[in-house]
């Protein structure tokens, strides 16, 4: 196992099942995109936030950050990403775009995903990241809806293409595709 996409829905086992993937592998530096956890703001993130940090192991890392291609690059472990979808979301808010034509802004997203894409592929460690599989129910009524998915999907493809292995949690239990 050197690079994995762990790929799912909602509470499908994804994050359990990538920590699983590393849970012999030493230290790890545990990339999380997320927003910071405040309980007072959002009691339901902290306590998901949370669950994710009390299991796992008291030597991986944990490094917050929005640049992942940059923390891929500079860790000298095996490294987890968690998750994909919540990178993009963060990266969409800080670009302050989900209101404006695609078009004017693809540039943004296209330069994102190939420093992402070189860091992965020149990662000289074993990789897991989980993202999230969108588009099974139904199409958003929302242009910022609509949009994630598309995305979302784009990056997972990507990403696909350079890893050795894509895992499909559906109720807990693995795919291997």
């Amino acid at each position: 196992m050197t690079k994995v996409l762990v790929t799912g829905g909602v509470r499908s086992g994804k994050s359990l099942y990538a920590e699983m993937l590393l849970a012999d592998a030493g230290p790890v530096s545990y990339i999380t995109p997320g927003y910071p956890a405040d309980p007072a703001a959002d009691p339901e993130w902290a306590a998901r936030v949370y669950s994710h940090q009390k299991r796992r192991p008291t030597h991986w890392r944990t490094v917050e950050t929005l640049d992942i291609a940059h923390a891929v690059a500079e860790a000298d472990t095996p490294v987890l990403i968690d998750c994909i979808g919540t990178w993009l979301s963060r990266s969409i808010d800080t670009w302050g775009t989900w209101d404006q034509p695609f078009d004017s802004w693809r540039h943004l997203f296209d330069d994102a995903v190939l420093e992402l894409l070189d860091a992965w592929r020149n990662h000289d460690h074993p990789l897991v990241a989980v993202t999230n599989e969108v588009g099974w129910g139904l199409v958003s009524q929302y242009a910022s809806g609509r949009l994630f998915a598309d995305l979302t999907g784009r990056v997972n493809q990507r990403l696909a293409t350079v890893c050795d292995e894509v895992v499909l949690m559906v109720a807990g239990r693995p795919l291997h595709l």
